[in-house]
């Protein structure tokens, strides 16, 4: 019975396409009065439930509710990758998501930093019915309109941005894994044209970083809680520490082909890189003629305020290959690999591929929204929704000193480091109707969609307040447990 009861669960919410009737409408919140007074024979955790299914308007779906079920028939068939809250999501529109029971959540996660415009964009919509009616896949062993033109549209936006002067050519392919294995592909084949011999091979990355699941991006990430279980990792890696910019010349040498980095940590804590380290990077990659790559997956497409977040740094500090993915589909899996013209050089058919890459549905989409996320007017407008996410987590600073610790961040990309665990805070926001994820140790991740409005990022600060109040202040009648699971990569616990 569990299936078909599933089955019509999700055919009921799918099939309400109104979105007037989703912003309108929220789960009636139970109170108390409306629930049965229990017996003396009820179990004694009882009234604690009816307790908090009176006070919450967003309480996690209980054990015996449809979600349960529909969770509990699905989930003996999936592999054990994530775990993942109680609310199955159904439905997104703009900065919101609905449940399958009809909760309605403000998203500050937007996919982990990929629904930039937000979620079921229309244009995205409407170009998606016309594409696949048109052409999807094709392969890449002939040409179609739309890998060529996203590649032109990504170096020429690129260049007139102000950030990597050496953009040339792209490589696309299907995911940020992707694009970061492609980089590793290549920076080793510059290598080996540079000396046949191999002795340039090495690969230098950071701790904190966080590349991908793939082998090769999985090696430059330095986190043995993820490398053990799948070790030995592809050999030739080095790590060092970001930011430490008198570590440099020892770590970047005569051997290394390359070296990766993102400008902005999002896995790792929304720590920012120096402009004085980024260019210890770039000077001794040039001095030892090593490959510079800036990993952009999370914090790029104008996610900070501008097209790239290197594009603050001096152009004597832009990489040699720029990795792109998440926000370049909005949700739609397609990745990117640009690269300047003396790495191309060393790349020749038959040295990489692939088979969905570059196909026309995804590169379609990408070009739109690549489009769009370049526009100066959207740039000007996360740069400011930055002030109202700074001036609201400054005052909560001051109410908690103790607790909250440091911003980080440009942009909409902002870590709140805390002096505690916050997922028990992640938990009671998502029980008031805001989702919010962590990263690195301690801290709170906030990377809301980039058309976000003033007035959504007002709400979701008064729950951030409210969700605080409860773990901060003891005021809830239950201890909050936390969220486990909501960050990609969890620090090392050695």
């Amino acid at each position: 019975m569990a299936p078909r009861y599933a089955s019509t669960q999700l055919k009921a919410v799918f099939n309400n396409n109104t979105p007037q009737s989703l912003v309108r409408t929220r789960i009636p919140i139970r109170h108390a009065s409306a629930v049965a007074v229990p017996t003396s024979s009820d179990p004694s955790h009882l009234d604690n439930d009816i307790s908090k299914e009176a006070f919450l308007p967003n309480p996690d779906p209980p054990s015996d509710s449809s979600t349960a079920r529909l969770t509990s028939s699905h989930t003996p068939y999936m592999v054990a990758t994530y775990v993942r809250p109680p609310p199955v999501m159904a439905k997104g529109l703009g900065s919101y998501l609905w449940d399958i029971e009809n909760r309605r959540y403000l998203d500050f996660t937007a996919g982990i930093a990929v629904n930039a415009l937000g979620h079921c964009d229309a244009e995205m919509s409407k170009l998606i019915a016309q594409q696949s009616k048109t052409l999807i896949h094709t392969s890449n062993l002939y040409h179609n309109p739309w890998t060529g033109a996203l590649s032109s549209l990504l170096v020429k936006n690129t260049v007139a941005s102000g950030a990597m002067r050496e953009a040339s050519k792209v490589f696309v392919c299907n995911s940020g894994s992707e694009a970061n294995e492609a980089a590793i592909k290549f920076c080793r084949k510059v290598g080996r044209v540079r000396t046949p011999n191999g002795q340039q091979h090495e690969i230098v990355s950071f701790h904190n970083s966080f590349h991908g699941r793939t082998m090769g991006s999985l090696s430059a990430t330095p986190n043995p809680k993820y490398q053990t279980p799948f070790s030995p990792m592809v050999p030739g890696f080095r790590y060092g520490t970001f930011n430490d910019v008198a570590a440099v010349h020892d770590l970047v040498t005569p051997n290394t082909c390359s070296v990766i980095v993102e400008p902005i940590q999002g896995e790792g804590g929304v720590n920012v890189a120096t402009a004085e380290f980024a260019q210890a990077l770039r000077d001794r990659c040039t001095e030892v003629g090593a490959v510079l790559v800036y990993d952009e997956i999370q914090c790029g497409l104008s996610r900070t305020g501008s097209l790239w977040a290197h594009a603050a740094l001096p152009e004597s500090a832009h990489p040699d290959i720029l990795t792109t993915a998440k926000a370049l589909g909005n949700g739609f899996p397609i990745g990117a690999t640009i690269v300047s013209e003396e790495v191309a050089r060393c790349v020749v058919t038959g040295d990489h591929g692939t088979t969905f890459g570059g196909n026309p549905l995804a590169c379609r989409l990408a070009h739109y929204i690549s489009s769009r996320l370049s526009e100066r007017t959207l740039q000007d407008g996360v740069r400011a929704k930055e002030k109202i996410f700074r001036a609201g987590i400054e005052k909560l600073k001051q109410r908690w000193p103790e607790k909250i610790q440091e911003i980080r961040g440009r942009g909409l990309i902002l870590g709140v480091q805390l002096s505690q665990d916050p997922t028990p805070i992640v938990t009671a926001a998502r029980e008031r109707g805001l989702l919010i994820i962590t990263c690195g140790t301690n801290t709170l991740r906030l990377v809301p969609p980039l058309v976000i409005s003033d007035g959504e990022i007002e709400e979701g600060l008064g729950i951030i307040e409210e969700a605080m109040e409860v773990v901060f202040d003891k005021t809830g009648d239950q201890e909050v447990k936390g969220t486990k699971g909501q960050q990609e990569m969890a620090p090392d616990e050695r």
